[in-house]
């Protein structure tokens, strides 16, 4: 049993408590039943936990010794037992009571929540993460489902390890067996991140913005092998992107329309959007990509902050240049940073994802920094990774379980169905 507190009375270590356990088929009225069998014994509830799995109900329950009701051989607890056992056997449950004295052990120093995904999650993965925390002196205190499509997505509460620590073990764990782990301190601050702040080209969008402009341009081989080589932070960002830039150096104006409409939001991507401006976060891009497209996203997702770079028109044509401050690597934190000043939240609570080298310094600013589906340099560098290709499962590092986001989505329904072009619930 968990040593979390759903209800709580002040105990010695001493006072004799009892851990009643009641499990079986699920039905209606259990619960009520079990604990209307123990008011006939004036007992106190000192912690309760349940769990429903596939219609199979464990419910645990730490109570103090009787101190009314019936007696056996002149003690109540024997007819207490009795009485459990008794109902439990009338409901087709089975019951098992073990005495004990005091509380549940209090949980160790050092705190954390452990989110793994797996797409499959398999049991050779799970035994790795398992005895990974195991070693790093980390005890599982609980573990419950966040969702099971499209990812299967579990989190631990864990105590009595370093954060710092345990997300090191895990990652080696993670990238040996074909998971992604990411580990945050608890407490309060975690329900506190109210900024999520995203890369644009391969992390909103499936796509490379130049690379689409540059097709139009007839050198998109070349513009996108500069991309690639720029993102695994082989060139420098703004050298690089001067020189794609050139490359576009008398295309018509009218091509940003084109654009615009070939871009792809990446799957889930609406979804996260959605869930995180219903929960009173604010939602922020930032781009090395350009505002003749970032500005339309902003407009379509309702988003709170955008920035990019601005390409250069004259007389109807691009001029192969960019106007503005140049967002690179080092801008990307910047921008961060300014975003959280205007929406008032402490870089500690705020979220950055992407997935390219001039991400870098912005996951690593923000209080956690995903790297998603990314290069490797960056899933090395950054808080945690995120390798499969839906957005929204960045919402359950935050904690936020799959039924929670269908639910608001049932509220409050999209405005076509499977819009974020992802594979839908089974039925």
């Amino acid at each position: 049993m968990t040593p979390s507190k759903a209800i709580a009375t002040s105990l010695s270590p001493d006072t004799p408590t009892y851990l009643v356990k009641i499990f079986g088929k699920d039905r209606p009225g259990i619960t009520a039943g079990l604990f209307d069998t123990l008011a006939a014994y004036s007992v106190d509830v000192v912690d309760i936990e349940q769990l429903v799995t596939r219609g199979r109900i464990t419910l645990c329950a730490l109570i103090t010794a009787p101190a009314t009701g019936p007696t056996i051989s002149g003690t109540n607890e024997g007819a207490l037992r009795a009485t459990v056992h008794s109902w439990a056997e009338s409901m087709g449950l089975e019951a098992e009571i073990i005495s004990g004295t005091g509380d549940n052990q209090p949980r160790g120093t050092g705190r954390s929540h452990v989110t793994v995904l797996g797409h499959p999650l398999t049991a050779e993965s799970t035994a790795a993460i398992a005895a990974s925390i195991t070693a790093t002196g980390g005890n599982i205190d609980r573990i419950f489902r966040l969702a099971k499509y499209p990812v299967t997505a579990v989190e631990c509460d864990v105590s009595g390890a370093d954060t710092a620590a345990l997300r090191t073990a895990l990652a080696l764990e993670a990238a040996r067996y074909g998971v992604d782990v990411a580990v945050v301190a608890s407490g309060l601050q975690r329900r506190a991140q109210r900024l999520v702040v995203m890369d644009v080209d391969s992390t909103l969008i499936q796509d490379e913005v130049i690379e689409l402009f540059a097709a139009h341009a007839g050198c998109e081989a070349e513009v996108a092998e500069v991309t690639q080589r720029a993102m695994r932070g082989e060139l420098d960002f703004e050298e690089s992107l001067h020189a794609r830039v050139r490359l576009l150096a008398g295309l018509d104006a009218s091509v940003v329309d084109k654009v615009r409409t070939e871009v792809r939001l990446t799957p889930g991507a609406r979804t996260l959007v959605r869930t995180l401006k219903r929960l009173g976060f604010q939602v922020g891009v930032v781009s090395g990509g350009f505002t003749q497209v970032t500005d339309a996203l902003q407009r379509e997702l309702g988003l709170d902050f955008a920035s990019a770079n601005t390409l250069e028109i004259v007389d109807g044509k691009l001029t192969g240049r960019v106007t503005g401050e140049i967002v690179d690597r080092a801008g990307k934190a910047r921008l961060l940073r300014r975003f959280a000043e205007e929406a008032g939240v402490p870089l500690v609570q705020t979220v950055a994802i992407g997935d390219g080298a001039n991400d870098l310094d912005m996951l690593n600013t923000a209080g956690l920094g995903v790297a998603f589906n990314a290069k490797p340099v960056v899933r090395e560098a950054a808080h945690t990774a995120v390798t499969v290709p839906f957005l929204d499962t960045v919402l359950y590092l935050l904690g936020i379980t799959r039924e929670e986001v269908e639910a608001a989505e049932a509220a409050e329904p999209a405005s076509s169905p499977g819009e974020d072009g992802k594979q839908q619930a089974p039925a």
